[in-house]
């Protein structure tokens, strides 16, 4: 209970207090001490106020850190278990289930599902635990009936596509199910287990830096891995290109549109970036520089010119050199060779000249969306794995100053990634 000067109150009785009470009596006390006189304290006072309340008794915060604790253990376990969300759409793309609700115009109950993908007859329940998470985390939806397609009028659950999924569909021209398999893959999950030994290991004069992620946990770089995936990596970079180029060169074209006559695409295996901006723009002149064995397996075109070689030795050259998802792959003294490579294969910035990168600026812009964020951070863990990152603005002006260039510019896009200009 929460005593007052006795002669305040007095004036109003010796009682019990509410919370309403408690603020006017605490008013009070502030005022006695400004001097005001006891009849005026007590005038102050609601002669309205009940004082057959229940006593107030200070609040207690037990039930409010009962609370808080079971929160916390909730945002605990769904961080620990968001790699099931990745898994559960791995498992949807392998077993084409977007394709299965396309075919069947666009909702499909759980049994068709499960009948034109070939799940087993005991393991249908298990489909549909699969399918709830994916309904709950948004990649495909779930209603009662067809709709107004719904002739049948059977009132049974159908799944249908959204806006995720639909990218999901083989057919579709914005197919982007082989960057599902680039993403989700064993390599990358056993390297980033590594992380905690990774982190403290060194060899005798070395730094735990002289070893990747992927070298610790596979044996091997992981560009040694990609020779021998089936395609998996290429397949899914292509994939990307498709839909981000298409996007890209129509809200942001003018990158591209102000190069004199050429341009070459460095590290653009076989060609859908650079057959992109060639169609985009038939004033230029495209090529394609990758490695050897790449070029070699690369398909027959009469838009692009492909060259065989090694951008850390020799860039041909051209107006604009475009490097699409390429720096996030190399160590900061890497990137820095690479772009001394390229400034030697461009004009001066008076004669038009410049480099095009399309990679990511974590942080940038300041404000974007929470998933946004959220894509971008784990990008740079993910491009751990294969000793890659993502970098802040700072990073890339520290690139470019080092490699010689006298300027960029950033022009943020509605992904998580920016195009960069740079100049020399």
């Amino acid at each position: 209970m929460l005593f007052w000067p006795k002669k305040v109150v007095e004036e109003r009785g010796n009682t019990s207090l509410n919370n309403l009470e408690v603020a006017s009596y605490r008013r009070a006390y502030w005022w006695c001490g400004e001097g005001r006189s006891k009849k005026q304290v007590a005038a102050s006072i609601p002669h309205s106020i009940d004082h057959t309340h229940t006593p107030c008794r200070p609040r207690s915060t037990s039930n409010e850190t009962k609370t808080e604790l079971l929160q916390a253990q909730l945002e605990l376990y769904h961080h620990g278990l968001a790699f099931v969300k990745s898994l559960a759409l791995k498992a949807a793309t392998d077993l084409r289930i977007p394709d299965a609700i396309h075919r069947r115009g666009g909702a499909a109950t759980l049994s068709e599902l499960a009948s034109d993908t070939g799940i087993h007859p005991t393991k249908r329940s298990n489909l549909r635990r699969v399918m709830r998470v994916l309904t709950t985390t948004g990649v495909f939806s779930i209603v009662q009936g067809k709709g107004s397609n719904d002739h049948a009028g059977d009132g049974a659950a159908y799944y249908k596509l959204t806006r995720v999924s639909r990218l999901l569909v083989e057919r579709s021209p914005h197919n982007l199910s082989p960057m599902v398999g680039t993403i989700v893959n064993t390599l990358c999950w056993t390297s980033l287990l590594k992380m905690p030994e990774w982190f403290t290991q060194g060899q005798e004069g070395e730094s735990a830096q002289s070893h990747s992620l992927v070298q610790l946990a596979n044996g091997c770089t992981f560009w040694d891995t990609t020779k021998v995936d089936g395609g998996l990596f290429n397949d899914g970079m292509a994939a990307d290109s498709r839909i981000a180029m298409k996007v890209l060169l129509k809200e942001h074209g003018g990158a591209f549109g102000e190069v004199k006559s050429s341009l070459v695409d460095i590290g653009g295996n076989h060609g859908a970036t650079a057959s992109a901006v060639a169609r985009a723009f038939p004033h230029l002149k495209c090529s394609v520089l990758d490695l050897p064995h790449v070029v070699a397996a690369a398909p027959a075109s009469d838009i692009l010119t492909f060259v065989a070689g090694n951008m850390f030795e020799y860039v041909p050259p051209a107006d604009a050199v475009l490097l699409k998802w390429i720096l996030h792959d190399w160590k900061h003294e890497d990137c820095v060779k690479i772009m001394r490579r390229c400034k030697e294969a461009i004009p001066a910035k008076e004669a038009g000249g410049k480099v095009i990168i399309i990679d990511m600026v974590v942080g940038y812009p300041v404000t974007q969306p929470k998933h946004s964020k959220e894509a971008q951070v784990l990008l740079d863990i993910y491009m751990m794995g294969s000793d890659g990152m993502e970098r802040e603005e700072n990073e890339w002006s520290l690139i470019f100053s080092e490699a010689g260039f006298s300027d960029y510019k950033i022009t943020p896009t509605n992904g998580i990634r920016s195009i960069i200009e740079v100049y020399p």
